[in-house]
């Protein structure tokens, strides 16, 4: 029997885990008892060939079953443990100005609708991200995105929403186009237009509504500038009606939908989610039982975010009762300048376990698999299968359940995208996609 072909083979790991789909369990993203088995693989080994994955398994099987390419890259793992690469698929990585005055009036008790009424919070945000060119702003989403990397992030949504009028929302959007061809990490670009109602729309989001359906979401889609389409669907900022509106009229044009739901107030956003089959709703804290169930019927994953809960000293989202309810739950940083600044997804890991009682095998499963569902790109990402895209990070630990448990400190020696190393023993490599 004829050996695969490898250009690119990762040995010497205490633990291969391959997130695969255990056997007689559909394509799709993970639910119930299905979140607990990562199925982790003790000294085994990957293989990939051309950016894709050509063997998984017990280390001296898969050396037997290979052939290696002349000049093939051997990655030594030095007892680490392999994942897939990680998927962060809940992002506002793209700003400009940090907002420290704003956590000061936080810790003294004001609350984010407060701020926002008196123009700050994302109004703040809109007014930098504004006033700053596109190099500027193309110059920190690479840095912010390289932050991720080294946190072992190979793909990662990132959020218009910041401009809020067609110019500048299209400038964002240009901006993430750009800087998903200059670094390594995958992007998956989602327009949010409908982040906040913008000064000039003020008493009016009708109007705002209006604007963004005729004239922004048939932009985005002609130009092909997202995947996907979120709308901040909560009390104070768009109703379920204008949500709907927004939703409806960007599925129509083949745009993919999303929620930020059920974050300030239990507002119904889980059940449109399920209502308009959303790839995913969002936050969640308030979300209630029956949302759960829609979810769970149509599908619809939870991205769950814990590090906003922490900083905004908010609840946790009821994770443990949602994934009881059959709903696929996947874990996101949020990272923005308000309500998130956290850019690790390993510590989102460790404040799922201790925040919301999830174990070690789930937060791996929602931050490899189900976030890459969340995505819609599970098909070809989160987990290590013969076919899928070779995709892979390794932690400087001895076992999954250590990046959890350091709480953010576990180290990340090695990350390879699409079968090529870009960070090689903490160091990134090379800003270049291949």
């Amino acid at each position: 029997m004829p050996r695969e072909k490898a250009d690119l083979l990762v040995v010497g790991a205490a633990q291969v885990v391959t997130v695969a789909l255990p056997p007689g369990v559909p394509a799709g993203p993970r639910r119930g008892e299905a979140m607990r088995q990562v199925g982790a693989i003790p000294g085994g080994a990957v293989a990939a060939y051309r950016g894709r994955i050509v063997g998984v398994g017990e280390e001296g099987e898969l050396r037997r079953r290979v052939e290696l390419e002349p000049g093939a890259t051997v990655v030594d793992a030095a007892g680490g443990t392999v994942l897939p690469g990680l998927v962060d698929p809940h992002t506002h990585a793209l700003f400009a100005g940090w907002r420290a005055d704003e956590f000061r009036l936080r810790l003294r008790g004001v609350a984010y609708l407060e701020i926002l009424e008196a123009g700050g919070g994302i109004l703040s945000t809109v007014r930098a991200t504004r006033a700053a060119p596109a190099d500027e702003l193309a110059r920190l989403l690479e840095e912010r995105l390289r932050a991720m990397l080294l946190c072992g992030v190979t793909t990662a949504e990132v959020k218009s929403g910041y401009g809020l009028s067609w110019p500048d929302e299209h400038k964002l959007l240009a901006v993430i186009a750009r800087v998903a061809q200059t670094q390594p990490i995958e992007i998956v670009p989602t327009f949010l237009g409908a982040h906040a109602v913008p000064p000039e729309y003020r008493g009016n989001a009708d109007g705002y509504v209006e604007h963004i359906v005729r004239v922004m979401l048939p932009e985005v889609a002609r130009q092909g500038l997202a995947r996907f389409v979120d709308v901040f669907c909560d009390q104070g900022v768009f109703s379920l009606e204008q949500t709907r509106r927004i939703l409806t009229t960007a599925r129509e044009l083949g745009l993919g939908v999303r929620l930020h739901a059920d974050e300030l107030a239990p507002l119904g956003g889980a059940e449109l989610a399920a209502e308009l089959g959303a790839a995913s709703a969002d936050h969640l804290l308030r979300s209630r039982p029956e949302g759960w169930k829609r979810m769970a019927e149509a599908g619809v994953v939870a991205v769950l975010l814990p590090g906003t809960a922490l900083f905004l000293g908010k609840p946790y989202a009821p994770a443990r009762d949602m994934i009881q309810a059959g709903v696929p739950v996947a874990l996101a940083t949020d990272f923005n300048p308000g309500t998130c600044p956290i850019a690790s997804l390993p510590l989102v890991m460790g404040l799922a376990c201790v925040g919301m009682g999830l174990e070690p095998e789930e937060v791996v499963v929602a931050v490899t698999a189900n976030a890459a569902w969340a995505l819609g790109r599970g098909e070809d990402l989160g987990s290590l299968e013969e076919g899928k895209q070779a995709d892979l990070v390794v932690f400087g630990v001895p076992g999954y359940e250590h990046i959890p448990y350091r709480m953010g400190g576990a180290p990340v020696t090695w990350v390879i995208k699409k079968g090529k190393v870009v960070v090689r023993e903490g160091q990134v490599l090379a800003l270049q996609r291949g």
